[in-house]
């Protein structure tokens, strides 16, 4: 059984608690463990800490490796450096290979052990450098987070033993010395001095084109197409810094760094949940059809009245529920579907969405309902099988992890969202990345431009303005 040992004290400074919590991990390492076949026993050691934002507190640290997240509804946050356990897939490595690793470590877990991390869209697809790192999937648990609740602030380390005993000095050691002066501002952004799209206007044009020839031979129904915009900026970009700045526009979002090696990260603020698991109780949501919110109250009630007129719209967020409620039905009993689509409204824009929440069936995993919900229509297509080879033959770049799953695991609870709305730097470009469904009446110029809608939080971000289709 995993140890959890969290110190029932007042919080306290940093300094206090980063002494505190070093002498607490000497003394778990010192009782030891005998190996658990193979499998990390992992053990979680925390403290309480005076309250200070984690993302602040994660942009001082000099770590390579560093993981952020928060959910949508901002309950609680995490802030993690360095790695104690983690389950990497090799290249082409699908989920069904992600199973067997990580599986008998969250049969192990005790309360409060998260994995997090993600996995590629497509992981048969060839995979371009700065995607390397990442690997086919890869889940990791911080050696150290800094968790902040509603009514706490902890700081915990993570042992993975009996590995780590041999490492007792150095991370007592490390943790005395780890810096805690988390910033009260935001560094500045180095500013972009090159863009390139792939596709181009011509390109994206034809690839519109060839989907509305394939709806009219009935092949297929719906496919989403993407497009990515890489920058190239002045000088090296700060993750943390970037998602900072995101995080303040976008309230209503997951947010989300995966950053496995210095200069490289994986980030974003995306709407969409794929699923969330409570135990027995799985919930989940179709999320298709967009518009941008108005400029006045009225502009705004028009825009909305819009989106739930257009029958184009509306055609969308049909294939994508009907194919997740086809899915989860598999995989559960008492599925209730909402009858019909309501708004999702965010601070730039707004999507029809529809709530799906049901019983799981005996012996459901969370791996289960990665493999069976991912990807779904709203960033695949649908059917399913020629979308994503539509995908493969016409997106002119690697997807990597954008339109993956990606969130967080534990023994009996999940929460995976859909990496939309996110972008790559690696070190001095920043790669964006949006798609749009194509469907019956889709035009080329129309969805240039909701992509570059889409992409608008980072835009205005960087102080950049909208590309639109010539």
């Amino acid at each position: 059984m995993i140890d959890h040992e969290t110190i029932d004290e007042p919080e306290t400074t940093a300094a206090t608690a980063l002494d505190r919590l070093a002498r607490r991990v000497d003394e778990r390492l010192a009782r030891g463990v005998s190996a658990n076949g193979g499998v990390p026993h992992l053990v979680r050691v925390a403290v309480p800490v005076e309250a200070v934002d984690p993302l602040h507190w994660l942009a001082t640290i000099p770590a390579s490796a560093k993981t952020y997240w928060s959910g949508r509804d901002t309950s609680w946050e995490m802030a993690g450096i360095g790695v104690a356990d983690a389950c990497v897939g090799a290249p082409g490595a699908g989920l069904d290979e992600l199973r067997p690793m990580l599986l008998p470590r969250l049969e192990a877990a005790a309360p409060g052990v998260r994995y997090y991390g993600g996995a590629r869209f497509d992981a048969g697809a060839d995979v371009e450098a700065p995607w390397v790192a990442f690997g086919a999937f890869r889940f990791v648990v911080p050696r150290l987070e800094l968790v902040r609740g509603p009514d706490h602030t902890r700081l915990i380390c993570n042992l993975a033993l009996p590995r780590d005993q041999d490492q007792r000095r150095r991370l007592t050691t490390a943790l005395r010395a780890l810096p805690w002066s988390p910033a009260d501002g935001e560094a500045s952004l180095a500013a972009p001095v090159r863009r390139v799209d792939r596709p181009d206007w011509p390109a994206w044009s034809r690839m519109i084109r060839w989907a509305l020839e394939a709806f009219d031979q009935d092949t297929l129904d719906k496919v989403v197409l993407a497009r990515e915009a890489d920058f190239t900026m002045e000088a090296a970009l700060p993750p943390v810094t970037l998602l900072q700045k995101l995080r303040a526009a976008t309230s209503e979002c997951f947010h989300f760094l995966m950053q496995p090696t210095d200069g490289t990260a994986f980030l974003g603020a995306t709407p969409e949940r794929l699923f969330e698991r409570d135990g027995r109780i799985v919930r989940s949501e179709a999320v298709a059809g967009t518009r941008p919110r108005g400029t006045s109250v009225q502009d705004d009630a028009r825009l909305r009245t819009e989106l739930f007129e257009s029958d184009k719209d509306r055609r969308e967020h049909t294939f994508v529920r009907r194919s997740i409620e086809e899915r989860l039905a598999a995989l559960s009993t008492d599925l209730q579907v909402d009858d019909e689509p309501s708004e999702m409204k965010l601070a730039r824009g707004r999507h029809l969405v529809s709530h799906l929440e049901g019983q799981l069936r005996d012996g459901v995993t969370h791996f289960d309902l990665m493999q069976q919900l991912h990807p779904t229509p709203a960033v695949g297509g649908y059917p399913h099988e020629q979308a994503l080879a539509a995908i493969r033959t016409q997106e002119p770049f690697d997807r990597g992890w954008y339109a993956g799953p990606v969130g967080w695991m534990s023994k009996d609870a999940a929460e995976m969202a859909v990496a939309i709305r996110s972008g790559l730097v690696h070190d001095r470009h920043l790669a964006l990345y949006s798609g749009a469904g194509i469907v019956e009446g889709s035009t080329p110029d129309g969805e240039w431009d909701e992509i570059e809608h889409k992409l608008s939080d980072f835009m205005d971000v960087l102080g950049l303005v909208p590309h639109h289709a010539s």
